[in-house]
């Protein structure tokens, strides 16, 4: 068994980059050291731990599961030390930090607008920049650095860190919900239904275009029509409501979007939109990121944007 009297500590500060860059010669860049020191340092602290801590993978290393255990006490515990020697300051005024947030079209369109009036009056010279969640679980996005935040829909990610918290197990992440999403049906002008209330036996007959990140022809409308022992009939799935907006405008599909998705993207036109006909649990979009994020200040600073960004948009 290690023992903590006997170990060194700037070894842990080592342990805490790779595990970041996930890579020998990225870490030792930023540690100002050669790479063999990395490696030795690494060496060094598998013995004291009696773990391989990380194994070779076709982009460079992986870590175990001892690994990834540990680095979450670690890297909090170093985020702590830090800002209790040197506590973190953002200016948003004068600050030039960059930040990359994932997150789909239909919340883009929601949010982005009034954060960028935020980020313009507030802090002119930060950078904002946007990539397409393609996965309700943006988790690996997350650790691997490619994102700062995702804001989205994550049931299953939800259900995971709560039950992580409800058995005292080890949370990486931090999550808000920043508002719920409530949807509506829409279709083309001239759709044959267009003209009156949809009847559920009618909504179930019609053919649908579902919005599917993973391309998978099911979502929460259809568990909800499972619960009252129903089906629909999907023709086609994307992965952008844009994309659905203007198929449906063109068709005789059906599609669910986004109340507020249909006056910000200004399909409000071009669309017709009826109340759907089944009780259907309003979406409920959180915004995630990584918990001990080496940037504490600038991450409050945006989740506070995002929030006035939600009531903005109201």
């Amino acid at each position: 068994m290690a023992s903590f009297e006997h170990l060194d500590l700037n070894l842990l500060r080592v342990f805490d980059v790779v595990m970041q860059e996930r890579s020998l010669t990225k870490a030792a860049e930023r540690l100002h050291v050669t790479q063999p020191a990395v490696s030795n340092a690494i060496r060094r602290l598998k013995e004291a731990l009696h773990d391989e801590l990380f194994f070779r993978s076709g982009h460079g290393i992986e870590p175990t599961a001892r690994a990834i255990e540990l680095w979450a006490t670690v890297h909090q515990a170093l985020v702590d030390l830090g800002d209790a020697i040197e506590p973190e300051s953002f200016n948003p005024a004068h600050s030039e930090h960059v930040f990359h947030l994932g997150m789909i079209d239909a919340t883009a369109a929601r949010l982005l607008p009034p954060l960028a009036q935020i980020q313009m009056r507030e802090a002119p010279d930060i950078q904002v920049h946007v990539t397409a969640l393609l996965s309700r679980d943006p988790r690996v996005l997350l650790d691997e650095g490619e994102i700062d935040v995702a804001v989205g829909y994550f049931p299953a990610v939800q259900a995971d860190l709560t039950a992580r918290a409800q058995s005292d197990a080890t949370v990486q992440y931090e999550s808000r919900l920043l508002y719920q999403r409530e949807y509506v049906c829409a279709m083309r002008n001239e759709h044959p239904l267009a003209h009156d209330e949809i009847s559920l036996e009618d909504f179930c007959a019609a053919r649908h275009l579902v919005v599917s990140l993973s391309g998978r022809p099911y979502g929460f409308i259809d568990e909800a029509l499972s619960g009252l022992g129903l089906t629909r009939k999907v023709a086609m799935t994307v992965n952008q409501y844009y994309t659905a907006a203007r198929i449906v405008a063109k068709t005789d599909l059906l599609t669910a979007l986004p109340r507020k998705f249909v006056t910000t993207a200004e399909m409000a036109q071009a669309l017709e939109i009826r109340e759907l006909p089944l009780p259907v649990t309003p979406v409920s979009v959180h915004v995630l990121w990584l918990r001990g994020n080496r940037h504490p200040a600038a991450i409050a600073w945006l989740l506070d944007a995002l929030q006035r960004s939600v009531q903005a948009s109201l």
